[in-house]
């Protein structure tokens, strides 16, 4: 009994394989996203050199300043490897994620170049080995509006399909974003928007699976 299961995921991913539109999407959106992510170390250096004004929040004031990376890290990537199993057991639920992170990275990148500002003055570094390679060798203040890492978070809870997968997603990320405020290193508007730009990129990543080609997949 235990490897009818996994026969039954090897055979959703040989079929999805087997359709040309399904490998087109696959190939290109692997290959935008590398592009993304190569360009990310020049853009965020960039931005780090950028002015702005400190926005005056009260709600961040209010707040203590403590160095939460390692809840914040646990968190991000539990939810993370857990979408990867759900990926893997799912080529709909990859595909979706694939390309609704594309549109977030763009959208984060665009929103961050347009709103300058300048940090909150009692941010604490956010330590986090994984992700922190992929913006460069300094650490950066000023990816402000709006935080990625609670979008991350909020847009795989919105592509996970089982209902406690999306509930755990979902409590990880507002926890993670009142962590975030917490550790100063986001503004609350930054946070409180992400789950919005979120939803929106997942609409679009949604879109691609809408292709004729591709809706027996979901």
């Amino acid at each position: 009994m235990t490897n009818i299961p996994n026969k039954e995921k090897k055979s959703e991913w040989r079929i999805a394989w087997q359709n040309a539109t399904f490998r087109y999407r696959i190939f290109e959106g692997v290959i935008i996203l590398t592009g993304i992510l190569a360009s990310f170390p020049f853009f965020f250096q960039a931005i780090e050199k950028r002015n702005g004004p400190v926005f005056n929040d009260w709600i961040l004031n209010s707040l203590p300043s403590y160095n939460v990376s390692i809840p914040v890290f646990v968190l991000i990537w539990g939810i993370t490897v857990l979408s990867i199993i759900r990926s893997v057991q799912k080529p709909g639920i990859f595909i979706t994620i694939l390309w609704s992170y594309i549109f977030l990275c763009i959208s984060r990148m665009l929103t961050i170049w347009l709103i300058p500002l300048d940090p909150p003055a009692l941010l604490v570094a956010l330590k986090d080995p994984l992700s922190n390679r992929f913006y460069g060798e300094h650490f950066i203040t000023k990816d402000l509006f709006y935080s990625g890492h609670t979008a991350t978070i909020f847009l795989l809870a919105f592509c996970l399909q089982h209902k406690t997968d999306k509930l755990l997603a979902f409590i990880a990320g507002s926890i993670i974003g009142i962590l975030l405020l917490i550790q100063h290193v986001h503004y609350s508007i930054d946070v409180v928007f992400a789950p919005l730009f979120a939803f929106l990129c997942y609409f679009m990543g949604k879109k691609i699976m809408a292709i004729p080609a591709l809706k027996s997949l979901t």
